[in-house]
């Protein structure tokens, strides 16, 4: 997950993601050495591509969360090391596939897989991983957290088919598009959360408490990342700017700034930008100057805040921690970062 790198200026003096990841840090550990064993594979491109995504400076965020859960929940074993690699594996497996279906040339300010290695060995190295992250489930011995991350894996892939659909279509619902991030987004935040709270075998208030808080998590994450597509702050992050915009993907920002225009040339350029693919290089400025016009950022960015709120509220089941402390503080952080 990239995560501003830009540090608190009260406290520790250190982004809460790094203080989850300090209070962890030996399982952590733990499970990086297992990521890197399970890349592992006699096919010399294999581990070389899969490699080049998993250690281009993710923060991987989503395993944190099942460990941070199994150790709030005073889990004893080390099935969590084991799904916290399988959700990082499943989590880029999603972005190697990602990539080829947008055409990305960049995934975390470095030139993505697919473009070094071609689409083909992209899919088939994307899903060898998805395969690793099943392995790893199935050594568990647990078939409820099976069930949960087999269950988003699914779920993911329907989001992304929908996204899919939806690209180049104004006539997209704000409903439509909310359901998209919940599926390609906060599925796998939720389900991370979850599965590490179900190894701690906490009873069902514990777990769906990490389920909401991961669900939220990963929709307000996903809010502030469609917003900033659209802001300077993107390429402050090392992130190019308007890369939804050329791929004329339907997220919020464009949405509400279409429904808000307030005559016909201007939806006659939504029209031509977006369903026709009729961009030159000054549309993307105009449609940064359209958005922020009609407050579209703004509106996106408050539903973001309302979102992470809420993930902040699941974490009541906690008593007080360092850890509940750290994961509150990750969902305020997740919206700062766009200021």
């Amino acid at each position: 997950m990239l995560i501003d790198e830009r540090k608190q200026a009260a406290g520790t003096g250190i982004s809460p993601v790094e203080r989850l990841n300090a209070l962890i840090a030996t399982d952590m550990q733990a499970a990086d050495k297992l990521i890197l064993k399970g890349m592992g594979s006699t096919v010399k491109l294999i581990p070389a591509l899969a490699a080049h995504l998993i250690e281009s400076g993710g923060k991987r965020l989503r395993p944190m969360l099942t460990l941070a859960a199994a150790h709030a929940g005073g889990y004893g074993g080390d099935g969590h090391i084991k799904l916290a690699a399988a959700v990082e594996f499943i989590h880029t497996a999603t972005l190697l596939h990602d990539d080829v279906v947008d055409e990305s040339a960049l995934r975390r300010g470095k030139v993505s897989a697919n473009l070094v290695w071609g689409n083909k060995p992209s899919v088939l190295v994307g899903d060898f991983l998805f395969s690793r992250a099943f392995q790893l489930m199935v050594e568990t011995g647990n078939l409820t957290v099976l069930d949960i991350l087999s269950g988003a894996s699914a779920i993911i892939a329907e989001g992304e088919v929908m996204q899919l659909n939806s690209a180049r279509n104004l006539s997209v619902t704000e409903d439509h598009y909310m359901k998209v991030v919940a599926a390609k987004t906060a599925a796998l935040f939720a389900a991370a959360a979850e599965s590490g709270a179900v190894l701690a075998a906490r009873g069902d208030g514990f777990i769906q408490g990490f389920e909401a808080y991961g669900e939220n998590l990963g929709i307000a994450f996903q809010l502030v990342d469609d917003a900033l597509d659209y802001s300077g702050r993107q390429a402050l992050m090392g992130k190019s700017v308007g890369d939804d915009f050329r791929e004329a993907k339907m997220t919020l920002p464009i949405i509400l700034a279409h429904a808000r225009a307030k005559d016909e040339e201007v939806r006659a350029f939504w029209k031509r930008v977006i369903e026709t693919g009729n961009q030159t290089e000054a549309d993307l400025n105009r449609a940064i100057t359209l958005v922020e016009e009609t407050c579209a950022i703004q509106e996106t960015m408050r539903r973001a805040r309302a979102y992470a709120d809420e993930a902040k509220a699941a974490l009541a089941i906690l008593p007080d921690s360092e850890i509940k402390s750290a994961l509150s503080d990750i969902a305020d952080f997740c919206v700062e970062r766009a200021y």
